[in-house]
């Protein structure tokens, strides 16, 4: 029995065409499969209205970088597991077997419109694990999930040499050897697997490690970068070139430096968190000017909170923000809706509303950019997960 819904007549902000246009959208088994000014006929009758007039409709938003369902929002430190703090390089680190759907804040983030996040492991390790993307409902984490690996979070700057320093990093150089010492061993340890065949006597001795980043090495898996200071993005990008893998830069803190250049480079960048104090040294550029900066040089730039740095359910009031600093506003909903979604790779499935697509709506009574806007109803695969009172 096929599951309909039609939602009517609202103002639908697509996240492709610039420009708002008032339609129907006809939703059937949780997927978008009709997209018309007005949509009419027996197919339709027996669908479940929504009625959307005067109303506006955006993409379900996407967070590409964030801890959410990490933290442990209700039970403070104890329930914390984005960082593991035992080993600086620990790629074969899961998120998902962390992520707590009990977690409350994924259900506040949902309710601000969220429905799609990509996290993870923390920025305390050079290597600290897998990112996996998931949806913002459900009981069971396995459920949610879209993509269970998005990316190989790595980490420059401040972070590890704060960390481990005592232990075994004191300058940037040790942070960039220790990831490149990895990388190469990757390569040795997969060169060795693939000669080896089928001969379990000539295959190197296992190593979860390795194991874990030959995704990495093979151009499956891109290195997440947590990188802040313009040299750190210059690191990364080096490193990246290297050994010919892919690269996502997050935080960017720095982007207004060196905006022509990353749009030359041609990686996804993501901008954040920005509402909060310049805690470190290398966070003084701090800027919501950043995001528009490096969208106005053609970067494909998403914005995100770092959640909970900043409370999930905020991401589209910090996109409202960079607007206000002189971001386009089509590129500020570009920038938590498709290019988000492109950064983590779920562009098929989520971050705009096209035929085909996974039915995740947030509607409104005007810009969830802007403060005042109340969100009426909040749709996932289809289903209402949110209806304000």
């Amino acid at each position: 029995m096929k599951d309909m819904l039609l939602i009517k007549q609202g103002n639908i902000h697509d996240a492709v065409q610039r420009n708002a246009y008032i339609g129907d959208i006809l939703v059937e088994n949780g997927k978008i499969v009709k997209m018309e000014p007005v949509l009419q006929g027996k197919t339709i009758n027996d669908a479940q209205v929504l009625d959307a007039s005067g109303l506006q409709i955006y993409p379900g938003f996407v967070e590409a970088h964030c801890h959410l369902g990490l933290n442990g929002y209700a039970i403070g430190f104890e329930g914390a597991d984005y960082n593991e703090m035992t080993d600086s390089l620990t790629p074969q680190l899961s998120a998902i077997d962390a992520l707590n759907p009990q977690d409350e804040s994924i259900h506040l983030a949902m309710e601000g419109g969220v429905t799609c996040v990509a996290a993870g492991p923390g920025s305390s390790n050079v290597l600290g694990g897998t990112f996996a993307v998931y949806k913002t409902v459900g009981k069971r984490i396995d459920d949610m999930i879209i993509k269970e690996k998005a990316g190989m979070k790595c980490a420059f700057g401040e972070n590890p040499k704060r960390c481990y320093k005592d232990k075994e990093i004191y300058s940037r150089m040790s942070t960039a050897s220790k990831l490149r010492i990895m990388l190469e061993k990757t390569k040795e340890y997969l060169l060795k697997k693939e000669t080896a065949g089928e001969d379990i006597w000539k295959r190197p001795t296992y190593d979860p490690k390795l194991e874990a980043l030959i995704p990495v090495i093979k151009g499956e898996l891109p290195l997440k970068a947590h990188v802040h200071q313009a040299n750190d993005i210059y690191t990364a990008i080096r490193i990246a070139k290297e050994f010919q893998i892919g690269l996502v830069l997050d935080h960017c803190t720095d982007g207004s430096l060196i905006a022509e250049d990353l749009a030359k480079e041609g990686y996804p960048v993501s901008v954040g968190p920005t509402l909060t104090h310049a805690t470190k040294f290398e966070l003084k550029n701090k800027s919501f000017k950043t995001p528009g900066d490096l969208a106005r040089a053609g970067c494909q730039v998403s914005i995100i909170t770092d959640s909970p740095v900043i409370p999930q359910q905020f991401l589209a009031l910090c996109a409202g923000l960079a607007v206000n600093a002189g971001m386009d506003e089509f590129d500020a909903l570009k920038a938590i809706t498709i290019n988000a979604a492109k950064h983590i790779g779920v562009e098929k499935r989520v971050g705009s509303l096209e035929i085909g697509k996974d039915a995740d709506f947030v509607i409104a009574d005007g810009s969830p950019m802007v403060s005042n806007t109340k969100i009426k109803y909040v749709l996932i695969d289809g289903k209402i997960t949110y209806r304000s009172e």
